[in-house]
Order: C-alpha cells, then structure tokens, then sequence
C-alpha cells in the first residue's frame, strides 16, 4: 500500500498536480519511517524511497528467522519475540547475551509480539545502511521486472552478521534444503 500510495504521488508530480497537506503529512511519515532524509518531495526523492519502501520475499524471511532464532527455540525468541537476533544498545533495553564478550554493552531486543519483531525486521532492512546492497539488488530486479527471489536477495544480507560469506553460504544451504517446505512462498 506504500508503494501504491508513492507511485500515485509520483504520477501527480509527473503531472504537476499540487499535493495536500494530508498527502505531505503521510509522506514525511514514510520518509521518517524509512530513515530518508528527502530535502524536497520530488520524483528523485520519491523514487530514492521507492528502494526502501518494498517487500522482502517470505521464504527469506522464513530462513533468516529459523536461522537467527534456532527454529524459534532460542531464549531470545522464547523470551523477548526476536526471531531475528536484532540487537539494542541501551542498558536494559532486550536481553542480556550470556555469551557476550567483555567490553561489550549490547542487548538483543526484546519485543512485545511476533508482530513488532517481523515490523522491525522489516523497517532494519528497509532502512539501514547496512543493507543497501539488498535493496540495490531488489530494485535492480525491479527495473528488470524479474521476480524478487530470496536466493538473490540473501545475498544482500552479507552484513547482517559477522560471519558475512559463510552467513549467505548458510542461508542460501538452508534455503535449497527447505524449498519443498516452502511450496507456498516465493523461493
């Protein structure tokens, strides 16, 4: 619905029709909500958004989150709803790693539902810097207009985790060994 919603606010700039307040009001929400920071609502800026605001297949989801959480048996998953090992940086702000090396402060993120940490999930990969070689893939397939495949985009992924290669090598072997599980999701 957001990318519905800035296609058709691109479509009036194209058209030179003037914005309501209301349309300002929901985009700077989005921009807020993406991390952009637009200097001007125009077709660059909007289209720079188009890149954060899109999905992330299911079965990338569905790998990801059985590979950060143990297939949901971690105590960061049974406790604190985090699927996706996302971290927190303010003292007492998730749970404490028992693993945790010294000199460090960091916290995995605790969420009140499934929900809020799929929402999370979503706006950090959506929105961090992190990946933007995921979203430069995503949106390179889109200008192609190819499907948008976990087995290409995982390997934007390369910094969601220190191990980085051997991290895209595991989700791409967990990927390929559990697509006849994943018959009704995007593989």
């Amino acid at each position: 619905m957001e990318r519905d919603f800035i296609n058709e606010i691109l479509a009036l700039i194209d058209n030179d029709k003037s914005l309501s307040e209301s349309q300002r009001g929901l985009l700077n929400e989005l921009f807020d909500k993406y991390q952009y920071a637009a200097r001007n609502i125009d077709a660059k800026s909007l289209n720079s958004l188009l890149k954060r605001v899109d999905i992330v297949p299911e079965s990338m989801v569905l790998i990801q989150a059985a590979n950060e959480s143990g297939w949901g048996s971690s105590r960061f998953a049974r406790e604190g709803f985090n699927f996706f090992g996302e971290w927190c940086f303010t003292s007492g702000c998730g749970i404490v790693p028992s693993s945790r090396g010294s000199g460090k402060s960091h916290e995995v993120k605790v969420f009140t539902s499934v929900d809020e940490s799929v929402s999370s999930y979503m706006r950090n990969l959506n929105s961090n810097t992190a990946y933007t070689l995921l979203r430069s893939i995503r949106a390179d397939l889109r200008s192609q207009e190819l499907e948008l495949k976990a087995d290409q985009l995982i390997y934007g992924l390369v910094n969601y985790s220190e191990r980085q290669d051997a991290y895209i090598d595991e989700l791409l072997d967990m990927l390929r060994h559990n697509e006849k599980y994943l018959v009704n999701v995007d593989v």
